[in-house]
């Protein structure tokens, strides 16, 4: 198995999508796996989830369980499979059920100004 840790971040972080922001929130957590780059998970009570629409997309990770995908509309554009989430995950990352990751690449994930 993968060594995975969940941590809490300690920055307030935002999430923008041509500028606008989605999210914005100091209880994002910070998973880790293996050699893979840190993945932000923002609790979906601190994004415009009215912004987002779950796609057809989903995939299958044998260490945290059935992802599905979201699309973000926002800043005047439809960002197709923006984000992630696992709405039941495996026991061992059980504390990211509830939490939305964005690929960095299609929206701009940063520490809060202010």
């Amino acid at each position: 198995m993968a060594h995975i840790t969940v941590t809490r971040a300690s920055d307030r972080l935002t999430v923008a999508v041509g500028g606008e922001v989605i999210a914005e929130s100091r209880g994002v957590l910070v998973l880790t796996e293996g050699r893979y780059p840190p993945v932000y998970y923002v609790p979906k009570a601190d994004i415009e989830m009215a912004r987002l629409a779950k796609t057809a997309t989903t995939s299958h990770c044998p260490h945290k369980g059935d992802a599905t995908y979201w699309s973000v509309d926002a800043g005047g554009a439809t960002v197709v499979d923006a984000g992630w989430s696992y709405d039941a995950p495996f026991d061992g990352v059980a504390e990211i059920k509830d939490q939305t990751a964005f690929y960095p690449s299609k929206v701009s994930v940063e520490p809060a100004q202010g």
